[in-house]
């Protein structure tokens, strides 16, 4: 079967722990894509979850905001909707 180069760019520290962990298995980088490339064609699809479920910046902080106010036994508690929507309103 004929063969073909396909070059790929990445991050050289993202390489060198490629190379590294491929190493570690027994196998080349090479092997390594050939083996993707074989599973994607074969299952028709990407072999793996691909999400963006890691929360950002503003999320993280928002989620430590909300744990401390859940510790702060001082944070104003509210029971049902509407007297969180009211509470919002006035401080607009």
């Amino acid at each position: 079967m004929a063969q073909t180069n396909v070059n790929i760019r990445m991050d050289d520290e993202l390489k060198r722990q490629l190379d590294l962990f491929c190493s570690e298995i027994g196998i080349t980088a090479s092997a390594a894509f050939n083996i993707f490339a074989k599973t994607v064609v074969r299952q028709q699809r990407i072999p793996f979850e691909l999400s963006l479920n890691v929360p950002n910046e503003t999320t993280v902080k928002a989620i430590e905001e909300g744990r401390e106010l859940a510790r702060d036994k001082n944070a104003t508690r509210y029971t049902n909707m509407a007297d969180l929507r009211a509470a919002l309103e006035d401080e607009v």
